[in-house]
C-alpha cells in the first residue's frame, strides 16, 4: 500500500469517528466551534503519530481518539478557568463568564436543559468523568488516564458531579409535583403510552445504567413503555434522597430509577440494577398518591 493509500485509509478511520468526537468535546465544551478545534487537534496529534510512523501501534483507535480529545478538552476547560474572574465553582448555573447566547443555544439542542444547568457548576476534571462515563460509557479505568488519577478518584469525581446534576438543576423543590411526574410516567409505562411519556420526559433526556446510555425523549420512551410487557411490580420510592421508582420482584427491589427533574419534567433517569449497588442504595418506599399508606404497610404495587 503507497503512502497516500495510507494517508487515505487514516483519514477514513477518522472520518468514521468524527462524529462521536465532537458530540464528546461539544458536551465537554459547550462550545461548537472550540470543539471543532478539538477534534482537529485530535486529528493533528493522529497524523503526527502517523508521519513518525506510530499510528500502526494504535489498537484502539476509537479510544484513543476520545483520550487525546478529552485531554484537550481538560486542558480547555482549565485555561478557561484561569482566566475567567470567578472560580468555577462560584459561578450561577447556566451563567458563562461572558455570556454567549449563540452558544448557549447550540449547547441546549446538544446537551439538554437538565446538562445545561449543571455544566457549569463542575470542576473541570469532574464534568469531564460526568461527560465521559455517564454519557459516553467510557470506563473509569480510561477517564482516569486522562485526568491522572486513580479509578477509584475517577469514580469519586464522576459521583460528586452526578449529586450536583440532581442538586442543581431544580433549586426550588416542590416533591408534590414531582410525584405527579412520577406517578405519571409510570402509568404511562405501566400502559405502554408512548405519548404519555414524551409528556413527562425532558426533549433531551438522558437515561443510564451500568451498561447502556440512551438519550432523547423518543428513545427512552420506547424503552419505558416495553416494561409494559414485563411482569415487573414497581411503587414511587426515594432512592438515596432522590425521587424515583423502586422495580420489585418477590417483594425485593430489583432495580430503582432515580430522576432529576427541570421545569417539571423528567431530564435525566439514573437506573441501578447491579445488585452490588443496588445494595449500597438507601430506598425508601413511598405510600401511593403522596396521601399516606393506607394499609400501614407497603405502596400499592403497580404492575409495569
Amino acid at each position: 500500500m503507497t503512502t497516500t493509500d495510507d494517508d487515505g485509509f487514516l483519514a477514513e478511520s477518522f472520518e468514521a469517528h468524527r462524529g462521536r468526537l465532537r458530540a464528546v468535546a461539544h458536551r465537554m465544551l459547550g462550545s461548537a466551534a472550540e470543539a471543532d478545534d478539538a477534534v482537529q487537534e485530535a486529528w493533528v496529534r493522529l497524523s503526527r503519530n502517523a508521519g513518525r510512523g506510530e499510528a500502526g501501534g494504535i489498537g484502539n483507535l476509537g479510544g484513543w481518539l476520545t483520550t487525546v480529545v478529552g485531554r484537550v478538552c481538560l486542558d480547555m476547560l482549565r485555561s478557561r478557568r484561569s482566566r475567567a474572574e470567578e472560580p468555577l465553582e462560584s459561578w450561577t448555573p447556566g451563567v458563562a463568564a461572558e455570556p454567549d447566547p449563540a452558544q448557549d443555544a447550540l449547547l441546549a439542542e446538544s446537551v439538554g436543559t437538565a446538562l445545561l444547568v449543571v455544566l457549569d457548576t463542575l470542576s473541570p476534571a469532574e464534568r469531564l468523568a460526568f461527560v465521559l462515563h455517564d454519557l459516553f460509557g467510557v470506563p473509569f479505568e480510561e477517564v482516569a488516564g486522562i485526568v491522572d488519577r486513580s479509578p477509584e478518584a475517577a469514580r469519586q469525581l464522576a459521583s460528586r458531579a452526578r449529586r450536583r446534576v440532581r442538586g442543581a438543576a431544580e433549586p426550588e423543590v416542590d416533591p408534590v409535583r414531582r410525584r405527579r411526574v412520577v406517578d405519571a410516567f409510570l402509568t404511562a409505562a405501566r400502559e405502554g403510552d408512548f405519548d404519555g411519556l414524551l409528556a413527562v420526559l425532558d426533549p433531551d433526556v438522558v437515561a443510564r445504567s451500568e451498561t447502556l446510555v440512551t438519550a432523547g425523549a423518543s428513545a427512552v420512551a420506547r424503552g419505558a413503555s416495553g416494561f409494559a410487557r414485563l411482569s415487573f411490580v414497581a411503587g414511587p420510592a426515594l432512592v438515596d434522597g432522590a425521587t424515583g421508582l423502586a422495580v420489585l420482584v418477590d417483594g425485593r427491589v430489583e432495580r430503582t430509577l432515580a430522576f432529576t427533574f427541570v421545569r417539571d419534567r423528567i431530564a435525566l433517569i439514573d437506573v441501578t440494577t447491579d445488585p452490588a449497588r443496588l445494595a449500597r442504595l438507601e430506598v425508601t418506599l413511598l405510600p401511593p398518591d403522596g396521601d399516606g399508606d393506607r394499609d400501614g404497610d407497603q405502596p400499592a404495587e403497580a404492575p409495569l
